[in-house]
């Protein structure tokens, strides 16, 4: 080897500061020493202070010390790239820094002489959303259709409540907000199905509510069919109630007087009948025959008889018990009576019946009618049909108005004490009500110093 010639160890090494925080100023600073190395490298001094030659210049500048040097700036300048927080897909800035005109980021109030534009809000839940703005347009509320499945546990409820208020506008209003979707005459089957077991009155309020929810709920094509599945029905519907083809066929001459059913429906003439059983046919001959007689729409108007319950007038309730204890007295029959006294339905209104019977016993006068007034008040507080309460109520009434009764009945304190003495030993009424009889007053003059003075004393 030659003594001028370096070696490997002895070639000086560039190490360029890996500051990671430098500006671009350091990296030129950088450079600048690292081409003065190269200068001084090209020089051909070697640590003994020899030169190399012509050969060993030519062997520095070609050396790979250049190429190490600048293969480590482009791993600086990659790096510095990386450090950086500018986007590389070129986006804005996300910092919310100020722009270019002072107004700001994504997240600032923009200028301070820009104003807040609140106009065309259509969110009803921003707090600047003002109705008035909005164009006119209608909301509608969607009603879902009544499934088949649930028709019956809404529609009962309805009938059921009815039936105790007698009130139609309120089924009315009810019926009105449900989305049938063509289940309409089953209304009409469903009442009518029901009132069939029921009683009279029940009977006279599902007449009274067809008619009523004619135009309202349902329309006559719904009413028809409604009356149609119930002729269909008939033999099953004759099981539970074994009269219903008479019931059926009133209800049909009903509805025909109240217009809610054509004429032509109980035609058997006109009408085809040879889809129909022997029962249907039974009850539209039932209905023609209501219809043909004299005075036979005004005469359906009472089809279902005496119809009772506590929507009557006080007036017509009185009346009819006054009817049933005067045939009571004139028969003597006590089942008879107590069937019509069931009949009025208005359990809550029987003390108006120990009332009439006692004022009836006054006014006659009558040992007789008397013992078969106190077998009859005997009969219904044994069977519980007169509450003990109404039983009292009943005789303190009579105590109260005693009075009055005096005007027109003389004697009624003495018949008073007595039939209450039967009814006592009858086990009707109780000692207490018997010691509350009031007294008739006596009259007894009293003279004194200051003259004659007349004095009611009890006795």
């Amino acid at each position: 080897m030659a003594t001028g010639s370096p070696t490997k160890s002895d070639s000086p090494q560039l190490h360029l500061p890996m500051d990671t925080g430098s500006s671009s100023f350091g990296m030129s600073d950088t450079l600048a020493k690292g081409s003065s190395q190269a200068v001084s490298i090209k020089s051909g001094r070697n640590k003994h202070g020899k030169g190399g030659g012509p050969r060993a210049r030519m062997h520095h500048v070609g050396s790979p010390m250049k190429e190490d040097s600048s293969r480590q700036l482009i791993a600086l300048e990659k790096a510095k790239s990386k450090r950086t927080r500018r986007p590389r897909n070129g986006a804005r800035d996300l910092r919310g820094l100020p722009k270019k005109g002072g107004a700001g980021g994504k997240g600032t109030w923009g200028k301070l002489t820009d104003l807040y534009d609140d106009s065309g809000v259509s969110d009803a839940r921003d707090p600047n959303y003002d109705s008035n703005e909005e164009e006119d347009f209608v909301v509608q509320t969607t009603v879902l259709p009544l499934a088949p499945d649930d028709f019956g546990r809404t529609i009962m409820p309805i009938l059921k409540e009815y039936f105790c208020v007698g009130d139609t506008g309120e089924v009315v209003d009810a019926l009105t907000e449900l989305n049938f979707a063509g289940l309409q005459s089953d209304v009409v089957y469903m009442a009518v199905a029901f009132a069939l077991e029921q009683k009279s009155t029940v009977r006279e309020l599902t007449s009274i509510l067809i008619s009523d929810m004619l135009d309202a709920v349902v329309a006559h094509r719904h009413v028809v069919k409604g009356f149609n599945q119930l002729l269909e029905d008939l033999d099953d519907l004759s099981l539970d109630t074994p009269d219903a083809v008479e019931v059926l066929g009133k209800f049909v001459a009903r509805a025909i007087a109240d217009d809610c059913l054509p004429p032509a429906f109980a035609d058997i003439r006109a009408r085809d009948m040879t889809c129909l059983s022997e029962k249907a046919k039974s009850c539209l001959t039932h209905a023609h025959t209501l219809l043909s007689m004299k005075h036979g729409m005004v005469r359906l108007d009472s089809v279902w008889g005496s119809v009772g319950g506590g929507l009557r007038p006080v007036k017509v309730l009185e009346h009819e018990m006054t009817i049933l204890l005067r045939e009571y007295l004139s028969c003597g029959q006590i089942g008879e009576a107590m069937r019509c006294i069931r009949d009025l339905e208005v359990p809550h209104f029987h003390h108006e019946i120990v009332y009439l019977l006692v004022l009836m016993v006054l006014e006659d006068g009558k040992q007789e009618h008397a013992e078969r007034m106190a077998t009859l008040l005997l009969e219904l507080s044994n069977s519980v049909m007169v509450t003990p309460d109404q039983m009292n109520r009943g005789f303190h009434r009579i105590y109260d108005n005693l009075e009055d009764i005096l005007l027109d009945v003389p004697y009624a304190y003495q018949v008073l004490s007595s039939f209450a003495t039967r009814c006592l030993n009858a086990k009707i009424i109780t000692q207490e009500l018997y010691e509350a009889i009031p007294a008739r007053g006596r009259k007894r003059f009293v003279s004194d110093s200051e003259g004659d003075i007349t004095r009611v004393e009890k006795c």
